[in-house]
Formats: structure tokens, C-alpha cells, sequence
């Protein structure tokens, strides 16, 4: 008789220089699931290494085939997939186009949503199309270094401004540069972290997030989040070493928080989004006084830690974080 329980994979790790955030997110998960109904699996991806971790403290391989793995001496088939990669594979499609060869279902948007959130560039130029507002920004690619000079730039984009990389799901390569004379370096930095790099207007204002889940039967938009870091802007040290103040619910007017989580909606279903998104903000004020809602960046698999925006969101709008990630399981069958 067959254990009906069904068996789920946590993916996590990756190539990108989040490897082991992701592995924190992975464990923040394993003690989210509810263990009465599923069977949970941390699979570790780096490069050609996939294995998964036994809970006899031993390790077992991915057979790639067919995403299974053996544990005394049965095979074990995984029946869905929480991708909680931070960067690649898991967070540009290419962790998606695999379990769709092998109709694995996933926690993220497919392959195409994927690759479009994971490309800045792209998905500002995409929503700019839909009305959400976005900064101004120019693109660069490796070997483009010098197709604008530094007072063009300055120019066309202002100082101070942000200089990242295009396409990549972590804060490193990111900096602020005050001075035209600061681009060289910072574009450097950046393009060690990616091929596109882009240059971004900064926006004074108040940076928020608000996280958003949606299913065939409900609409879910979380409490939204003001993150007020000392720091020249929320960078690796704020995320992760503690250097920032998260506050939710966010002090902010009722007015303003239901814009953003109106727009946060609005943009999920513009790019028809799957599972747990976080959408990144700054609301900045128009000469007449009001507030605008601008988008930085759509985050497809946000951290999951105890700790993380997510989580905090769901505890501060009273669910229960174990229904809610059984809401996203279950969605797909």
C-alpha cells in the first residue's frame, strides 16, 4: 500500500553567491511544513552536485533522470518541488524548465516569469508597459563599459545612482555611487557578479515590501513592511547581518497600504505569478505632495527563514504559516 503521504522536495543552494542563505531559507521551510501530511526532503543543488540530506545525518545523490534518490534501498520519487534558490538555477528558469520536462509541479511562476523577474532590465521594461512605475535606468554588457562616458551617464541618470547587476538574485555587486567618478569602479564590482549591469536613478523615499500568494480559491496580500536600514541602502550587511529594522505592519496611512498591496496584486496577475512572491518599493512623494509607488524589484523566492520578510508577514496578519504553504502545495493538484 502506498504511503499517501506525499513526498516534497525543499530545492535549495544554487551558483549564485547566496548558496548559503538559500540553505537557511531551506531549513527555515523544513520547520515550516506540516510533517503529518507531507514527507520533507532537503535537496542541496551545487553545479553537477545535487543530493539530498538524510535525516541519518548521510547524504544520498540525485539521479537527475527522473529527480529521485534511493534510501534503504527503495527509490524515492518526489510528487512536487519548493524552490527556495536564491539566484540560479532556481530563481531564472532553469530549475523550472527541468521539472516541467519531468512534470514535477513547483512552488515558483514557470519558466518565462522566471527568466523576466530575474532580468531587471527586462521585467522594468515589461511592467513600465502596464503603468507601474519604475526608475530610470540604462543597461550595460560586458565589453559596453565605455559606450556611454561618465557625464552622459550623469546625464541621463543623475547622481547619485545605483550600479547592479542585471541579472542576479542577491545584494552582492550593488553600490551607490555619489561621484561620476565612482562609475569605473562600482562597474567592476558588478560585473563580477553578472554579464549585464545596470544603472539605476536613486529615488529618495520609504522603502517597503508586501508578499502576496494567490490559489484558485483565495487571494492572499500580507501586511506591508517599511525597512528603515542606516546603511547607504538595504545591502547584504542589512539583509543578513542585522543592520536594518524591519516594521510591520508598516508606518504608513491605510491609504497608502492598500495601494501597495493593491499594486502588488495587480502586478501578480500581470505576470500571472505562482506560489509566494515579495515585491520590493519605494514610495517617494510628487511635487504636489502625494505619494508614488515605485517597483524595484519582484523577488520569486524571498527568503524563508524565521527571520525573513515573509514570515513576518504572514505572523503579523494572524495565518499560520503551515496552512499557508499547504495552500500552495495543494493549489497544484
Amino acid at each position: 500500500m502506498r504511503n499517501n503521504k506525499r513526498n516534497i522536495a525543499i530545492i535549495c543552494g544554487g551558483d549564485s553567491s547566496e548558496h548559503d542563505v538559500s540553505l537557511r531559507s531551506a531549513q527555515g521551510l523544513f520547520s515550516f511544513f506540516d510533517k503529518e501530511k507531507y514527507n520533507i526532503h532537503i535537496v542541496d543543488v551545487k553545479g553537477l552536485d545535487w543530493h539530498v540530506n538524510l535525516s541519518n545525518g548521510l547524504t544520498a545523490p540525485i539521479d537527475k533522470n527522473n529527480f529521485s534518490f534511493k534510501q534503504d534501498g527503495k527509490t524515492i520519487f518526489f510528487d512536487y518541488a519548493y524552490i527556495t534558490i536564491h539566484g540560479t538555477p532556481g530563481e531564472n528558469g532553469i530549475m523550472q524548465g527541468y521539472l516541467e520536462l519531468l512534470h514535477i509541479p513547483y512552488s515558483t511562476s514557470g519558466v518565462l516569469v522566471e527568466a523576466l523577474t530575474f532580468d531587471k532590465y527586462a521585467l522594468n521594461t515589461d511592467l513600465r508597459g502596464f503603468g507601474v512605475n519604475v526608475a530610470k535606468s540604462i543597461l550595460l554588457r560586458r565589453g559596453e563599459e565605455s559606450k556611454y562616458t561618465e557625464q552622459e551617464i550623469e546625464e541621463m541618470i543623475g547622481m547619485p545612482c545605483f550600479v547592479k547587476p542585471a541579472a542576479d538574485g542577491s545584494s552582492f555587486g550593488v553600490s551607490k555611487v555619489k561621484n561620476a567618478d565612482r562609475l569605473a569602479p562600482a562597474l567592476r564590482n558588478a560585473f563580477m557578479e553578472c554579464n549585464e549591469v545596470m544603472i539605476e536613478e536613486f529615488m529618495k523615499g520609504t522603502e517597503v515590501t508586501v508578499g502576496c500568494y494567490k490559489t484558485r480559491e483565495k487571494s492572499v496580500v500580507f501586511p506591508v513592511t517599511e525597512v528603515v536600514t542606516e546603511n547607504e541602502f538595504f545591502d547584504y550587511d542589512a539583509k543578513y547581518n542585522g543592520q536594518v529594522q524591519e516594521i510591520t505592519p508598516a508606518r504608513i496611512s491605510p491609504e497608502l497600504t492598500a495601494a501597495l498591496q493593491e499594486e502588488t496584486s495587480r502586478i501578480y496577475d500581470i505576470l500571472h505569478c505562482n506560489g509566494i512572491i515579495r515585491i520590493d518599493y519605494i514610495v517617494t512623494k510628487t511635487p504636489d505632495g502625494s505619494d508614488r509607488i515605485n517597483m524595484l524589484e519582484v523577488n520569486t523566492t524571498p527568503g524563508m527563514t524565521a527571520t525573513s520578510f515573509i514570515p513576518q508577514q504572514i505572523r503579523a496578519a494572524g495565518l499560520d504559516i503551515k496552512e499557508v504553504l499547504s495552500d500552495i502545495v495543494e493549489n497544484q493538484f
